[in-house]
C-alpha cells in the first residue's frame, strides 16, 4: 500500500519547450480525466442541442481516448509511459519495453524531434569509469573545452 501512495504522489518532469514543469502522477491523471469528463460533457451538451442519439456520446468518448493517447505520447518521448509508471516498473518485461521503443520511435520519426536523450544513455546509470572512458573518446580540442570547464578555481 506504501508503495501505491508513494508511485501516486511521485513527481515527473512536464518538459514544454524551454519550461519544466514538476507534476505528480495524480496531478497528471486526475487532469487527464478530467479533461475526458470535459469532453464528454460537451458531447452531451451536442447532443441535447442537436437531438441525436448516441452520436454526441462517440464523439466525446472518441476524443477523450484520442487526447489520453497524444498524451502518453507526450510522456512516451520523455522516456516514462503512464502504464510503466501506474505499475511502478523500473525494468519492464521485455515484449512490452520492445513495443514501447518501438512506438516511441516512430512518434519520433513522425514528429521530426532530432534532439533526445539516446535510450541507450537514459537506460544506463552514470559512474565514474563510463565518465572516464567517455572522456578519454573525445577528441582533444573538446577535452580541453571540458578541463576548462571542470578546472576552474
Amino acid at each position: 500500500m506504501g508503495k501505491v501512495i508513494s508511485l501516486l504522489f511521485g513527481q515527473f518532469n512536464l518538459n514544454l519547450g524551454k519550461m519544466s514543469f514538476p507534476v505528480s502522477y495524480a496531478q497528471a491523471a486526475l487532469i487527464v480525466f478530467l479533461i475526458f469528463v470535459l469532453i464528454l460533457m460537451m458531447a452531451q451538451f451536442r447532443r441535447h442541442y442537436v437531438n441525436w442519439s448516441l452520436k454526441g456520446a462517440v464523439f466525446g468518448i472518441f476524443f477523450g481516448f484520442l487526447l489520453a493517447l497524444i498524451l502518453e505520447g507526450f510522456l512516451i518521448i520523455g522516456g516514462r509511459t503512464a502504464i510503466t509508471g501506474i505499475l511502478g516498473w523500473k525494468n519492464a518485461p521485455a515484449p512490452i519495453s520492445i513495443a514501447l521503443d518501438a512506438g516511441r520511435n516512430k512518434l519520433i520519426q513522425v514528429l521530426g524531434i532530432k534532439d533526445q536523450i539516446p535510450s541507450s544513455f537514459a537506460k544506463e546509470n552514470a559512474n565514474v569509469a563510463g565518465a572516464v572512458d567517455l572522456l578519454q573518446s573525445l577528441n582533444p580540442a573538446d577535452m580541453k573545452k571540458v578541463k576548462t570547464i571542470f578546472c576552474q578555481q
